[in-house]
């Protein structure tokens, strides 16, 4: 046996052998990238639409779990959303956990009394009713809490997990610390819940990307539909429904210690929308039975959670960007919900973290990689629990 001298030697010792031992043994060292390793997401959300497609559907991602929470529609709507959805694109073996079915503080009567002080809300999600004016897109059903559930596209046969989301993510961050990506397309309910159950939640992802808030959006597209969305945001640039659901949930997230945190703002959305020929290449690139369901959507709408899965996908796709500090208004006043920002050294500093916010996108190179991502559709064999 050789006998080392010194620590020193030792380590050289060491160091030889991990350089030789490839060549010695017979085989070469591969990168970590190289043999396979898929980048871990939980995706957050009120529903199942084209974000979800594009991360389950991407080979560079392994989906750990989606939690739902209400937000567009109740929770057990989006439960039932997307559990369907998941068997369209089969992938059962991705389980669906439920989350909070209401915001922290916020209600439907707050909301109310909130409109009758300060004026009325393009879009308010589970509590909407009709559009304030006539508009291109249809009147959602109204429902309440626990109105039973009947999808137009069919119901699931599947069922969601017995656990609860917060409690889900908190136990996944424990199991793969520092690796795990929340993808938020929704309120930030339950992210908030988990936070408060475990400080160290935070923390323990690798880090957090959402769809939410408002800076200053622009109409971009020259059409109705466009124009209509882009109209929302001329009186109040800094309000976004995501965030004014849940505010209280929303300040709780931006000031939690995450490794790092990416923010998708409305004003890049105003720049792209579902159209009829995009839904046309998309239901043609599908699968047929996932393009028979992407022919039935809506057209009309602007991508604001698909941008949110793109960037992270390919982050080359953001055309400008910058950092700032985070926070939002939880003051019940004409703001309440709004987004609150600020430059480095200008922050109040009540736990607010800094943000890479997106500006701005290449929006046809987006497109291109969402028809890219969903014609992986046709090229898989499914998967089931």
């Amino acid at each position: 046996m050789l006998k080392l001298t010194n620590r020193r030697a030792f380590a050289r010792a060491v160091m030889q052998f991990l350089l030789l031992a490839p060549l010695v043994l017979g085989f070469a060292a591969v990168p970590a990238h190289a043999q396979g390793d898929r980048q871990k997401v939980i995706i957050e959300d009120e529903g199942f639409g084209l974000m979800h497609m594009m991360l389950l559907e991407s080979d560079k991602v392994d989906v750990l779990g989606i939690t739902t929470v209400s937000g567009n529609v109740w929770v057990n709507r989006a439960t039932a959303s997307a559990l369907r959805g998941l068997e369209l694109v089969k992938r059962t073996d991705v389980p669906v956990v439920p989350g909070a079915t209401y915001p922290l503080l916020n209600t439907e009567e707050q909301t109310n009394r909130w409109e009758a002080l300060y004026g009325k809300l393009t879009w308010k999600g589970a509590w909407m009713k009709k559009w304030v004016e006539p508009t291109q897109q249809s009147t959602p059903a109204y429902y309440g809490p626990n109105d039973p559930v009947n999808l137009p596209w069919g119901n699931p046969t599947t069922k969601p997990s017995p656990e609860i989301a917060a409690n889900f993510m908190i136990r996944m961050v424990h199991k793969y610390p520092g690796q795990i990506t929340i993808i938020e397309g929704g309120p930030m309910t339950n992210l908030a819940l988990a936070q408060r159950l475990d400080p160290e939640f935070a923390s323990l992802a690798k880090g957090l990307v959402y769809m939410g808030g408002s800076f200053n959006p622009h109409q971009v597209l020259d059409n109705r539909s466009a124009a209509e969305f882009a109209r929302e945001f001329v009186n109040s640039p800094r309000r976004e429904f995501n965030m004014r659901f849940d505010p209280e949930a929303a300040s709780i997230v931006s000031r939690s210690p995450w490794k790092k945190i990416t923010v998708v703002p409305a004003d890049p959305a105003t720049a792209t929308q579902l159209t009829p020929g995009l839904l046309d290449r998309l239901s043609k690139a599908a699968s047929p039975e996932l393009g028979k369901f992407i022919a039935g959507w809506e057209p009309g709408f602007p991508m604001w959670d698909e941008i949110a899965a793109a960037v992270w996908l390919d982050p080359s796709l953001v055309t400008e960007k910058e950092t700032l500090y985070v926070d939002y208004n939880t003051q019940f006043g004409a703001s309440y919900g709004d987004l609150l920002s600020w430059r480095a050294g200008y922050q109040p500093g009540l736990g607010e973290q800094p943000a890479e916010v997106i500006r701005s996108i290449d929006v046809p190179r987006f497109e291109a990689l969402m028809v890219r991502l969903i014609a992986n559709s046709n090229n898989k064999t499914p998967k089931s629990k």
